[in-house]
């Protein structure tokens, strides 16, 4: 599943752990394998910016997400559906910063929970009345719960040796 990840902040950014919880988000919501999907780390003045012309309010936020394309469900004799530019999911890791301190967890953490709730809203959910938003973050943390407990591959993309025994 084709994630791109791109940070033009400040901030370095886990980019390998962002591609993969999105990933695992996707595959775990059944989207078409062949669906890719953006994610984009920016600075605080860039998020201002499209919080404002997007959503009408002032000032930075933490995540926002453009859907781009539906699913394209091909041809009708067509089973499978096609590929699709699902969306860009922007966040801003100088907000994520501030509230994973509030909430007493690491960067990382925020941003991955923020890159899950980006993701579900690309995919529909949305969190603007009462049962939507019981749904969605219910939703947002079985993906997470899943994503913690989920067997990682070494970073490197090497595979891991089983120790020798010798130092």
């Amino acid at each position: 599943m084709p994630v791109e990840v791109a940070n033009e902040s400040e901030i370095a950014v886990d980019e390998a752990e962002l591609a993969a919880v999105c990933r695992y988000v996707l595959t775990e919501m059944q989207v078409n394998p062949q669906a890719e999907l953006s994610v984009l780390c920016v600075d605080v003045e860039y998020m201002g910016t499209l919080h404002e012309r997007w959503m009408g309010e002032k000032g930075p936020t933490d995540v926002l997400a453009f859907p781009m394309d539906e699913l394209d469900t091909g041809r009708p004799d067509d089973p499978e559906p096609g590929p699709a530019l699902l969306g860009d999911v922007v966040l801003c890791p100088a907000v994520a910063v501030r509230q994973a301190r509030a909430a007493g967890h690491s960067m990382d953490d925020e941003l991955v929970l923020l890159a899950t709730h980006g993701v579900l809203h690309l995919l529909g959910y949305d969190h603007m009345e009462k049962d939507e938003e019981k749904e969605m973050f219910a939703l947002q943390q079985r993906l997470l719960d899943g994503w913690r407990s989920a067997p990682r591959e070494p970073v490197t993309g090497s595979p891991a040796r089983p120790d020798s025994g010798t130092r």
